[in-house]
């Protein structure tokens, strides 16, 4: 974890940014001492964004499937991509 004053951001920005897509970790800001903000990556803020994306549709899937809507297993899900496949072609 990197952590800079802010004064570092407006003064070392192109060493800030360099270290933040190099490590691909945030860089923490801190105003007088105090955490202020999170200066990252656009690469890592993609990221970020993707797992985040990725995570909501999972527990949405999950509570579809706890409050009872119809699931079906890998087979039969094999089995009807397969059917769309073959569909699709012919």
């Amino acid at each position: 974890m990197q952590i800079k004053p802010s004064t570092a951001l407006r003064d070392q920005y192109r060493q800030i940014a360099e270290l933040a897509r190099r490590s691909g970790e945030p860089v923490f800001i801190t105003e007088n001492g105090e955490a202020d903000g999170v200066y990252m990556s656009m690469e890592a803020f993609e990221e970020r964004e993707a797992m985040f994306r990725h995570r909501d549709l999972i527990y949405a899937a999950e509570l579809s499937r706890l409050s009872g809507e119809p699931v079906c297993t890998p087979e039969e899900m094999h089995g009807r991509l397969e059917e769309l496949l073959r569909a699709h072609e012919g």
